[in-house]
């Protein structure tokens, strides 16, 4: 770690049970989250525990299941063109989302967004279909 940062103020075990949730919704811990989470753990452990309690509690309200939340994530997300709107794809089709659910709601971004929506919620979903034939092909080569 760079030098002038402080020790960690939390242990590697609660880090790593922290980040568990991201390497089970999308596979791994996104890069952005990575930082975030090293840095505070160093600066601010006590925000970056309540950082995550919030975001537990708003990303899995009792109302939705897992699947529906992460798609309408993915779709807020579209509309303003983010790049986290692929890692809620990604977690919503871990949840079960369908190539049919994930496209409609490439389809309602494209409505109140437009073809910049639709362009890169395509590239999204086509380069996960990639990812997926890729991990098969590699899975049957074994």
């Amino acid at each position: 770690m760079a030098e002038g940062l402080p020790e960690r103020g939390m242990s590697e075990e609660e880090l790593q049970r922290l980040r568990s949730v991201y390497v089970d919704l999308v596979g791994f811990v996104p890069p952005r989250i990575q930082a975030r989470t090293e840095l505070l753990s160093r600066l601010d452990p006590e925000g970056l525990r309540i950082q995550e309690e919030m975001r537990r509690h708003f990303m899995y309200p009792k109302c939705f299941d897992t699947k529906t939340a992460q798609l309408m994530l993915f779709g807020m997300l579209l509309m303003n063109l983010q790049d986290a709107a692929k890692l809620h794809a990604i977690a919503a089709r871990r949840a079960g989302a369908t190539w049919e659910e994930l496209s409609a709601v490439v389809g309602l971004a494209f409505l109140f967004r437009g073809l910049s929506a639709a362009n890169y919620g395509f590239q999204i979903l086509q380069e996960m279909a990639q990812a997926e034939t890729a991990a098969v092909e590699t899975t049957q080569r074994r």
